[in-house]
């Protein structure tokens, strides 16, 4: 039933059962169509919120509730779509400045094929760690990366693990991350309280991360790869592009605004406006060849197909299939919180938690789950957050814990879901698909694993202390 204004009256509280409806719904959907099929995931989700929508309808909720919900859902998602254009942009412009040309040229020099694993790892940790930015990092120095990978012919595949879990990591560690601000927000904790209790956790898998991809580097020949292929791209490079060390320039406004907590966004535009001007001094780039870049991407012509292919990239179009991809997941996302559905499963797997170990357990599951469904890092955090908090005050167990454990079990698993805006971005941005980097994202799940560990054994539990635990110490 509903009013003349459309709002609806006398809502349906749904049962279990039909909660379940959408979530099967979109497995078979996204597990059939996509994995099989491999139809685009924009249709298939569209199909998912369709369905949900449906089943809505049938609870009497109207469509303005629906639409609200969708609204709300694409509104937290904002200020990611907004940096993931910026990164668009900033691609864009490295490329035509011959930055990240000249960040590969250097690396295929330089670089070992035994220690790349480690160093694409360690280098992406540290640089996410300084600009707070997974995407940002995966967007340039990753690209970088993927292109030395290539001239060396290191597999894609662990090279992409290592660099999403070395961005991962220096994300979530971050005090400029927006993730990592969120995470205690959505917990009730403190955010230096909340990273210095996730170093229990996410460096043991950071470390162990390193040494696997030590180990694995054994593999690759400990010589520098002089292959035909790859003094064609050195040449290549090195023909098209002036290097010179101002050309670093771009990289270090970025470092500059998160150094000094200045907002990213504007961090991002000033450094992609820097890297126009050099595209013009060094490049000999006109500017509209530097706002094509920035707006469809850098487009090669060198007349060699492996450099095209490596460097044709960028711009803020590039980024439009991503973005439909995260508006299509927020609308299925938004009609399941609004209807309620999806905290009838939350509330349903809450039951389970009794004990500190079922608490971890039931944390890590719906963290996981809501991440499956929305796709969001935010609202993986988010509504896991807002729904145990409850129960981790009424356990006297204090809310870092919980702060976490949904970073660590959302936001940081996002990325090895193939559906996810993060794990579309990422396959778009380095051309590498997600299950074929997912086992070689270490640090990402074998976080999730110790955080079950410390769960069982109690170890690192911290108790509460104090009722406002969003002072610092708590």
């Amino acid at each position: 039933m509903t009013n003349l204004n459309g709002s609806s009256t006398r809502k349906k509280s749904p049962r279990l059962g039909i909660a379940l409806i959408p979530l099967i719904a979109m497995g078979l959907l996204l597990g059939v169509g996509y994995g099989i099929y491999h139809i685009r995931p924009q249709v298939l989700l569209v199909a998912a919120a369709f369905i949900t929508g449906v089943l809505a309808f049938f609870l009497r909720f109207s469509w303005q509730d629906m639409e609200k919900g969708i609204v709300d859902s694409i509104h937290k998602a904002m200020p990611a779509i907004l940096i993931m254009l910026c990164v668009g942009i900033l691609i864009g412009s490295w490329i035509a400045s011959g930055t990240i040309p000249m960040v590969i040229y250097y690396g295929l020099k330089l670089i070992s094929p035994k220690y790349f694993l480690v160093t694409a790892c360690f280098v992406c940790s540290l640089t996410s760690l300084a600009t707070g930015t997974s995407w940002g990092t995966i967007g340039t120095l990753g690209v970088a990366f993927i292109g030395i990978a290539m001239g060396l012919g290191i597999p894609l595949g662990p090279a992409a693990g290592a660099i999403v879990a070395g961005a991962y990591f220096g994300d979530k560690m971050s005090p400029f991350s927006d993730v990592t601000n969120l995470a205690p927000v959505a917990a009730g904790s403190n955010l230096f309280d909340h990273i210095k209790h996730m170093m229990w956790s996410a460096t043991p898998a950071w470390l162990l991360g390193l040494i696997i991809y030590f180990f694995i580097g054994l593999g690759y020949s400990g010589e520098k790869v002089e292959s035909e292929t790859m003094t064609i791209i050195l040449r290549t490079l090195k023909s098209h592009f002036n290097f010179n060390l101002l050309l670093l320039l771009p990289m270090v406004v970025v470092f500059y605004f998160a150094a000094t907590k200045k907002p990213t966004i504007p961090g991002m535009l000033i450094s992609s406006l820097l890297a126009g001007a050099l595209a013009i001094i060094f490049q000999k780039a006109s500017i509209p060849d530097v706002a094509t870049a920035m707006n469809s991407g850098y487009a090669a012509n060198t007349g060699v197909k492996a450099v095209d292919e490596l460097i044709s990239r960028g711009g803020m179009m590039s980024m439009m299939e991503t973005q439909l991809v995260a508006f299509t997941a927020f609308s299925f996302g938004g009609i399941m919180q609004k209807t309620g559905l999806l905290s009838v499963i939350l509330d349903r797997v809450m039951t389970f938690a009794n004990k500190v170990w079922s608490i971890v357990l039931t944390t890590i599951a719906a963290a996981i789950v809501t991440a499956m469904v929305t796709g969001s890092s935010y609202l993986s955090m988010i509504i896991p957050g807002e729904l145990l908090a409850p129960i981790y005050k009424q356990k006297k167990l204090a809310a870092k814990n919980l702060s976490r454990i949904i970073e660590e079990s959302g936001a940081i698993i996002v990325p090895l879901i193939p559906w996810s805006m993060a794990g579309v971005y990422i396959t778009g941005t380095i051309g590498v698909s997600t299950f074929t980097y997912l086992p070689w994202a270490f640090m990402n799940y074998l976080a999730v694993i110790i955080l079950a560990l410390f769960g069982w054994t109690g170890f690192t539990m911290a108790p509460r202390i104090r009722d406002d635990e969003t002072q610092i110490g708590s």
